[in-house]
Protein backbone atom coordinates (compact mmCIF):
# COMPACT_ATOMS: atom_id res chain seq x y z
CA UNK A 1 0.00 0.00 0.00
CA UNK A 2 1.24 3.15 -0.54
CA UNK A 3 0.07 6.36 0.76
CA UNK A 4 -0.33 10.27 -1.00
CA UNK A 5 0.64 13.35 0.53
CA UNK A 6 -0.17 16.83 -0.40
CA UNK A 7 1.84 19.50 1.03
CA UNK A 8 -0.23 22.91 0.33
CA UNK A 9 2.14 25.97 -0.46
CA UNK A 10 1.60 29.53 -0.86
CA UNK A 11 2.48 29.27 -4.67
CA UNK A 12 2.48 25.85 -5.50
CA UNK A 13 1.15 22.61 -4.52
CA UNK A 14 2.79 19.37 -4.72
CA UNK A 15 1.80 15.76 -4.49
CA UNK A 16 3.97 12.86 -3.63
CA UNK A 17 3.51 8.84 -3.70
CA UNK A 18 4.91 7.85 -0.53
CA UNK A 19 5.88 4.15 0.61
CA UNK A 20 5.37 3.15 3.97
CA UNK A 21 9.23 4.00 5.11
CA UNK A 22 8.56 7.46 3.92
CA UNK A 23 10.26 7.27 0.85
CA UNK A 24 9.13 9.13 -1.96
CA UNK A 25 7.70 6.84 -5.12
CA UNK A 26 6.49 10.04 -7.71
CA UNK A 27 5.95 13.02 -7.84
CA UNK A 28 3.54 15.66 -9.53
CA UNK A 29 1.94 19.54 -8.79
CA UNK A 30 0.43 21.82 -9.63
CA UNK A 31 0.07 26.39 -9.29
CA UNK A 32 -1.61 27.44 -6.31
CA UNK A 33 -4.38 29.81 -6.96
CA UNK A 34 -6.37 31.86 -5.24
CA UNK A 35 -7.72 33.13 -7.67
CA UNK A 36 -11.29 30.43 -7.74
CA UNK A 37 -13.31 29.43 -5.03
CA UNK A 38 -12.55 26.77 -2.16
CA UNK A 39 -14.47 24.16 -3.92
CA UNK A 40 -12.35 24.39 -7.20
CA UNK A 41 -9.43 24.47 -5.64
CA UNK A 42 -9.94 21.05 -3.81
CA UNK A 43 -10.77 19.51 -7.03
CA UNK A 44 -7.98 20.70 -8.90
CA UNK A 45 -5.66 18.92 -5.99
CA UNK A 46 -8.11 16.45 -6.04
CA UNK A 47 -7.47 15.92 -9.82
CA UNK A 48 -3.57 16.38 -9.42
CA UNK A 49 -3.25 13.38 -7.03
CA UNK A 50 -5.46 11.17 -9.23
CA UNK A 51 -3.00 12.05 -12.03
CA UNK A 52 0.44 11.42 -9.77
CA UNK A 53 -0.98 8.08 -9.15
CA UNK A 54 -1.68 7.30 -12.73
CA UNK A 55 1.84 8.62 -13.54
CA UNK A 56 3.28 6.38 -10.42
CA UNK A 57 1.39 3.58 -12.44
CA UNK A 58 -0.44 2.73 -9.37
CA UNK A 59 -4.29 2.95 -8.81
CA UNK A 60 -5.98 3.98 -6.61
CA UNK A 61 -6.75 0.50 -5.01
CA UNK A 62 -3.03 1.37 -4.07
CA UNK A 63 -3.35 3.64 -2.00
CA UNK A 64 -4.57 3.91 2.13
CA UNK A 65 -4.76 7.11 2.99
CA UNK A 66 -4.26 10.67 1.59
CA UNK A 67 -2.86 13.45 3.78
CA UNK A 68 -2.28 17.03 3.15
CA UNK A 69 -0.13 19.50 5.49
CA UNK A 70 -1.43 23.41 5.25
CA UNK A 71 0.23 26.61 6.59
CA UNK A 72 -2.89 27.16 8.84
CA UNK A 73 -4.66 25.92 11.90
CA UNK A 74 -6.60 22.42 10.93
CA UNK A 75 -8.66 20.64 13.26
CA UNK A 76 -7.70 16.51 12.97
CA UNK A 77 -10.95 15.72 14.34
CA UNK A 78 -13.20 17.57 11.90
CA UNK A 79 -11.14 17.80 8.96
CA UNK A 80 -11.91 21.66 8.64
CA UNK A 81 -9.56 24.11 8.44
CA UNK A 82 -9.83 27.33 10.96
CA UNK A 83 -7.60 29.45 9.13
CA UNK A 84 -5.37 29.16 5.68
CA UNK A 85 -4.48 33.17 5.27
CA UNK A 86 -2.72 32.13 2.19
CA UNK A 87 -5.21 30.86 0.17
CA UNK A 88 -7.85 33.00 1.66
CA UNK A 89 -9.83 29.99 3.84
CA UNK A 90 -11.43 30.51 6.91
CA UNK A 91 -13.55 27.76 8.72
CA UNK A 92 -13.47 25.27 5.30
CA UNK A 93 -14.66 21.56 5.86
CA UNK A 94 -11.10 20.42 3.55
CA UNK A 95 -11.91 16.24 4.16
CA UNK A 96 -15.23 16.52 3.00
CA UNK A 97 -15.22 19.00 0.02
CA UNK A 98 -11.85 16.28 -0.92
CA UNK A 99 -13.89 13.07 -0.20
CA UNK A 100 -16.16 14.57 -2.82
CA UNK A 101 -14.05 13.36 -5.39
CA UNK A 102 -11.68 10.78 -4.20
CA UNK A 103 -13.67 8.71 -1.52
CA UNK A 104 -10.30 7.35 0.82
CA UNK A 105 -9.57 8.05 4.44
CA UNK A 106 -8.30 12.11 4.75
CA UNK A 107 -6.33 13.51 6.87
CA UNK A 108 -4.82 17.23 7.24
CA UNK A 109 -2.45 18.81 9.45
CA UNK A 110 -0.38 21.90 10.09
CA UNK A 111 2.34 22.35 7.37
CA UNK A 112 5.26 22.38 10.10
CA UNK A 113 3.87 19.94 12.30
CA UNK A 114 3.65 17.70 9.21
CA UNK A 115 7.20 18.41 8.44
CA UNK A 116 8.22 17.32 12.20
CA UNK A 117 6.37 14.07 12.01
CA UNK A 118 8.49 13.36 8.52
CA UNK A 119 11.49 13.86 10.13
CA UNK A 120 10.04 11.31 12.89
CA UNK A 121 9.25 9.07 10.34
CA UNK A 122 12.07 9.43 7.62
CA UNK A 123 14.48 11.84 9.10
CA UNK A 124 17.04 12.62 12.11
CA UNK A 125 14.75 12.06 14.30
CA UNK A 126 13.90 8.64 13.22
CA UNK A 127 13.09 5.77 16.04
CA UNK A 128 12.86 8.42 18.53
CA UNK A 129 10.15 8.39 21.30
CA UNK A 130 9.38 12.08 21.15
CA UNK A 131 11.25 14.63 18.97
CA UNK A 132 9.84 18.41 18.45
CA UNK A 133 10.37 20.26 15.54
CA UNK A 134 11.15 24.16 14.93
CA UNK A 135 10.96 25.37 11.83
CA UNK A 136 13.07 28.97 11.01
CA UNK A 137 12.01 30.83 7.91
CA UNK A 138 10.01 33.65 7.53
CA UNK A 139 8.00 32.67 10.81
CA UNK A 140 8.85 30.23 13.16
CA UNK A 141 6.63 27.16 13.59
CA UNK A 142 6.57 24.03 15.36
CA UNK A 143 5.94 20.19 15.36
CA UNK A 144 5.52 18.24 18.26
CA UNK A 145 4.94 13.99 17.89
CA UNK A 146 4.87 11.38 20.44
CA UNK A 147 5.42 8.25 20.08
CA UNK A 148 5.15 7.89 16.10
CA UNK A 149 1.83 10.55 16.46
CA UNK A 150 1.86 14.31 15.71
CA UNK A 151 0.49 16.55 19.57
CA UNK A 152 -1.63 19.00 18.39
CA UNK A 153 -3.09 19.66 21.51
CA UNK A 154 -6.84 19.32 23.08
CA UNK A 155 -8.21 22.24 20.79
CA UNK A 156 -5.45 21.37 17.37
CA UNK A 157 -4.05 24.90 18.04
CA UNK A 158 -1.72 23.11 20.03
CA UNK A 159 2.62 23.35 18.72
CA UNK A 160 2.70 27.01 17.81
CA UNK A 161 6.10 27.38 18.87
CA UNK A 162 6.47 30.80 16.99
CA UNK A 163 4.38 32.58 19.21
CA UNK A 164 5.13 31.82 22.43
CA UNK A 165 6.31 34.71 23.98
CA UNK A 166 9.73 35.05 24.32
CA UNK A 167 10.35 38.97 25.56
CA UNK A 168 7.86 40.49 27.51
CA UNK A 169 6.90 43.74 25.68
CA UNK A 170 8.81 43.10 22.98
CA UNK A 171 8.48 43.48 19.47
CA UNK A 172 5.11 43.54 17.98
CA UNK A 173 4.34 40.39 16.28
CA UNK A 174 2.08 40.18 13.54
CA UNK A 175 -0.41 37.96 15.40
CA UNK A 176 -0.98 40.93 17.40
CA UNK A 177 0.66 39.81 21.16
CA UNK A 178 4.27 41.35 21.86
CA UNK A 179 7.28 39.76 22.30
CA UNK A 180 6.68 36.33 19.93
CA UNK A 181 9.58 34.14 19.54
CA UNK A 182 8.54 34.69 15.57
CA UNK A 183 10.30 37.57 16.39
CA UNK A 184 13.50 36.98 17.65
CA UNK A 185 14.19 33.41 15.98
CA UNK A 186 13.06 33.87 12.26
CA UNK A 187 15.00 34.92 9.37
CA UNK A 188 12.88 37.87 9.48
CA UNK A 189 14.31 38.92 13.18
CA UNK A 190 18.06 37.92 11.65
CA UNK A 191 17.38 40.65 9.18
CA UNK A 192 15.73 43.37 11.50
CA UNK A 193 18.82 43.19 14.00
CA UNK A 194 21.13 43.69 10.87
CA UNK A 195 19.56 46.59 9.25
CA UNK A 196 19.11 48.36 12.65
CA UNK A 197 23.10 48.25 13.61
CA UNK A 198 24.28 48.42 10.11
CA UNK A 199 22.10 51.85 9.57
CA UNK A 200 25.21 52.87 12.33
CA UNK A 201 27.80 50.92 11.13
CA UNK A 202 28.22 51.31 7.67
CA UNK A 203 31.58 50.13 8.18
CA UNK A 204 29.95 46.72 8.24
CA UNK A 205 30.80 43.54 5.68
CA UNK A 206 26.94 43.10 5.32
CA UNK A 207 26.42 46.94 4.06
CA UNK A 208 29.48 46.37 1.58
CA UNK A 209 28.27 43.09 0.27
CA UNK A 210 24.62 44.26 -0.18
CA UNK A 211 25.76 47.47 -1.83
CA UNK A 212 25.04 49.92 0.67
CA UNK A 213 21.25 48.71 -0.31
CA UNK A 214 20.00 47.40 3.54
CA UNK A 215 16.58 45.78 1.51
CA UNK A 216 19.48 43.39 0.16
CA UNK A 217 19.73 42.09 3.51
CA UNK A 218 19.43 38.28 4.28
CA UNK A 219 19.87 36.13 7.12
CA UNK A 220 22.82 34.13 4.68
CA UNK A 221 24.57 37.44 4.37
CA UNK A 222 24.64 38.26 7.84
CA UNK A 223 25.64 34.52 8.78
CA UNK A 224 28.61 34.62 6.00
CA UNK A 225 29.55 37.82 6.91
CA UNK A 226 29.83 36.23 10.91
CA UNK A 227 31.47 33.63 9.46
CA UNK A 228 33.87 35.70 8.30
CA UNK A 229 34.31 37.52 11.73
CA UNK A 230 32.70 40.69 10.94
CA UNK A 231 31.96 42.85 14.09
CA UNK A 232 28.68 43.48 13.30
CA UNK A 233 27.22 40.36 11.85
CA UNK A 234 28.50 38.68 15.16
CA UNK A 235 27.20 40.49 17.37
CA UNK A 236 23.75 39.67 15.41
CA UNK A 237 24.92 36.27 14.96
CA UNK A 238 25.28 36.17 19.08
CA UNK A 239 22.25 37.73 20.22
CA UNK A 240 19.91 35.50 17.29
CA UNK A 241 21.90 32.68 19.20
CA UNK A 242 21.13 33.58 22.40
CA UNK A 243 17.12 33.77 21.27
CA UNK A 244 17.54 30.56 20.12
CA UNK A 245 19.01 28.83 22.73
CA UNK A 246 16.71 30.16 25.27
CA UNK A 247 13.53 28.58 23.49
CA UNK A 248 15.40 25.52 22.86
CA UNK A 249 16.06 25.13 26.54
CA UNK A 250 12.58 26.16 27.63
CA UNK A 251 11.01 23.63 25.19
CA UNK A 252 13.72 20.88 27.06
CA UNK A 253 12.55 22.14 30.68
CA UNK A 254 8.54 22.02 29.49
CA UNK A 255 8.62 19.34 26.96
CA UNK A 256 11.90 16.80 27.76
CA UNK A 257 11.79 15.03 24.30
CA UNK A 258 14.28 12.95 22.77
CA UNK A 259 15.12 15.27 20.07
CA UNK A 260 14.68 18.72 19.03
CA UNK A 261 15.11 19.37 15.36
CA UNK A 262 15.74 22.35 14.06
CA UNK A 263 14.35 23.02 10.28
CA UNK A 264 13.83 26.03 7.88
CA UNK A 265 15.83 28.46 5.44
CA UNK A 266 17.71 29.49 8.77
CA UNK A 267 19.25 25.73 9.62
CA UNK A 268 21.19 26.02 6.25
CA UNK A 269 23.85 27.91 8.05
CA UNK A 270 24.69 24.75 9.12
CA UNK A 271 26.90 23.50 11.86
CA UNK A 272 27.91 26.97 12.65
CA UNK A 273 24.57 27.49 14.44
CA UNK A 274 24.53 24.35 14.91
CA UNK A 275 27.49 24.31 17.51
CA UNK A 276 26.57 28.23 18.57
CA UNK A 277 22.53 26.65 19.37
CA UNK A 278 24.23 23.46 21.38
CA UNK A 279 26.86 25.38 23.64
CA UNK A 280 23.94 28.11 24.42
CA UNK A 281 20.62 25.88 25.31
CA UNK A 282 23.16 24.34 27.48
CA UNK A 283 23.17 27.94 29.65
CA UNK A 284 19.69 27.30 30.11
CA UNK A 285 18.96 23.88 30.48
CA UNK A 286 17.33 23.33 34.37
CA UNK A 287 19.03 20.05 35.03
CA UNK A 288 22.51 20.57 33.73
CA UNK A 289 23.86 16.86 34.86
CA UNK A 290 21.13 15.23 33.42
CA UNK A 291 21.10 14.05 29.96
CA UNK A 292 18.62 16.39 27.82
CA UNK A 293 17.48 16.54 24.04
CA UNK A 294 19.55 16.01 21.46
CA UNK A 295 19.42 19.23 19.15
CA UNK A 296 20.17 18.13 15.51
CA UNK A 297 19.66 19.79 11.66
CA UNK A 298 16.47 18.64 9.74
CA UNK A 299 17.80 16.46 6.48
CA UNK A 300 14.64 16.17 4.81
CA UNK A 301 14.22 19.78 3.19
CA UNK A 302 11.64 20.98 0.86
CA UNK A 303 10.65 17.27 0.56
CA UNK A 304 9.69 16.92 4.50
CA UNK A 305 6.03 18.41 3.37
CA UNK A 306 5.08 15.84 0.88
CA UNK A 307 6.42 12.80 3.33
CA UNK A 308 4.65 13.94 6.31
CA UNK A 309 1.42 14.52 5.02
CA UNK A 310 1.20 11.53 3.66
CA UNK A 311 2.18 9.86 7.05
CA UNK A 312 -0.83 11.81 8.77
CA UNK A 313 -2.43 8.64 7.49
CA UNK A 314 -0.58 5.67 9.02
Amino acid sequence: MIYVGIDVGGTGIQVGLVDESGKILCKGGIVTRTDIPFDMQVKAMADCVLDTIDKGGYTLGDVKAIGAGVPGVTDPRTGNIAFCTNLGWVDVPFVQEFNKHIAKPVFVGNDATVAGLAESVAGVSAGSDSSVFVTLGTGVGGGIVFNGKVWNGFHGVGSEIGHMILELDGEPCTCGNYGCVERYCSATAIIRMARELCAVHPESEIVKVCEGDLNRVNAKVVFDAAKNGDEIALKVFHRYVKYLGQLVASLVNCIDPEVIVLGGGVSKAGDFLLDAVRAETRRYVLYKTLPSARIELAKLGPDAGIIGAAMLGK
